[in-house]
């Protein structure tokens, strides 16, 4: 179109009457075709359209930008909250007088659990109806106060599968659940109807769905309610893997599996535990395995944090709440009133399809001073008791006592 508008661009007509007096055949007819190529879209002699090609004077598409990656996420999970009588006196005394306030005795470590994108624990015993009577061990009925008090910390789902779930039967079960739902605290592990047990804990946590699955090695003996075979979860390694996969199947991202096994104020994992473990963690569903954390309570001791094929296990947390324990031998053992708090942070899968990855795994000391009735954050203790150094040294010691820390476990604060 340029040697077009060069000659219009005399605008006159004589201009036009001079062009056509030439007599110049051969310019009209590059002109006629130059103007007959544009307006058919085309460019000059030579450079013919690609029918491929956009509209002249439209934008050029650009490719899609890709999908943002999800954000990763911690997760904490803590050990056995287990109302003694003691406990239950001061949570009374706590309250002054008008029913039971627990929320005291866990604030030392609610800014680690209320910072976390999603924070497990595990409620060992069941609650008795309002206003009591409440029981300590050894069939526990606890004030139904304690769900708020887990909320009021930062909890989002507690393990409720233990050998206490049947202290006080289905009803003691139901009431708990109940509780637990009224104040905004998710549960796995016992469940009141069959369809709720054959639902997974499904939470949100940063940009992915996290499944807890919970189940306790035995209920002390009580046989499971009549007609409710799935009360309970029992700890069973096929049932925990069809779960696992039925979980990652209804949309989890992050399969969590809470269990409370082990033996009693034994540090070192038993053979059982070592064993379920391994088998556990070995399994896969093509080239994802099917569980992602294991988080171990009961023992009352802290236990030894490990990767085991390559994702972490926790075999015991110890005690978060607990009267003065008292062990096989009749005597006080310190030991009972110490623990752990597993903090993890998972980050996105790098393709689709894969795991998402721990990429920090710390532990933080907790110690549950009987004397105050309070929770201690022994990761954040500022030294000014001087009994916290060494129940923290004894602690670390164990956590790591399986090689935790060559595999990247710090201590946290």
């Amino acid at each position: 179109m340029i040697g077009v508008a060069v000659v219009m661009t005399a605008g006159t007509r004589p201009a036009r009457a001079r062009l056509a007096r030439t007599g110049s055949t051969v310019l009209a007819g590059a002109l006629l075709a130059v103007v007959a190529a544009c307006a058919q879209g085309g460019g000059p002699a030579g450079d013919p359209a690609d029918p491929g090609d956009p509209p002249r004077g439209s934008a050029v598409p650009r490719p899609a930008a890709p999908a943002p990656r999800p954000a990763g996420f911690t997760l904490v999970a803590s050990g056995d909250v287990l109302p003694h009588d003691s406990i239950i006196r001061r949570a009374a005394a706590d309250a002054g007088g008008d029913g039971y306030d627990f929320a005291p005795m866990l604030a030392g470590v609610k800014p680690v659990v209320s910072r976390a994108d999603v924070a497990l624990c595990h409620m060992e015993t069941v609650y008795g109806a309002d206003g009591g009577p409440y029981t300590g061990y050894p069939a526990f009925k606890s004030p139904p106060e304690v769900a708020a008090a887990l909320k009021a910390t930062g909890y989002d789902s507690c393990s409720t599968a233990s050998n206490h779930t049947l202290d006080d039967g289905a009803a003691g079960l139901a009431r708990t659940l109940d509780a637990l739902d009224a104040a905004g605290v998710r549960h796995a592990g016992s469940a009141r109807t069959a369809a709720e047990a054959a639902r997974p804990t499904l939470l949100k946590a940063g940009g992915a769905t996290v499944a807890q699955l919970a189940y306790t090695y035995d209920t002390n003996g009580y046989p499971l309610p009549e007609g409710q075979p799935w009360a309970v979860n029992p700890l069973d390694e096929t049932k925990i893997v069809a779960d696992a996969r039925a979980a990652r199947a209804a949309g989890a991202d992050v399969v969590v599996v809470s269990v409370h096994w082990g033996t009693e104020w034994q540090t070192e994992p038993d053979e059982r535990q070592l064993s379920l473990a391994r088998t556990l963690t070995a399994s896969r569903t093509g080239d994802r395995p099917d569980i992602d954390l294991i988080v171990g309570t009961h023992a009352h001791v802290p236990q030894a944090y490990e990767k085991v094929n390559g994702t972490w296990v926790v075999y015991g947390m110890g005690d978060q709440i607990a009267g003065d324990m008292i062990n096989h031998e009749g005597a006080f053992d310190p030991r009972g009133n110490q623990g752990s708090i597993g903090r993890f942070t998972f980050a996105p899968p790098k393709r689709p399809g894969a795991r998402w990855e721990v990429v920090k795994a710390e532990f933080v000391p907790q110690w549950f001073d009987t004397e105050d009735g309070r929770v201690v954050n022994l990761g954040a203790s500022d030294g000014s008791d001087p009994r916290h150094p060494g129940i923290r040294e004894t602690i670390r010691q164990v956590v790591t006592g399986r090689g935790a820390d060559r595999d990247g476990l710090v201590m946290g604060s």
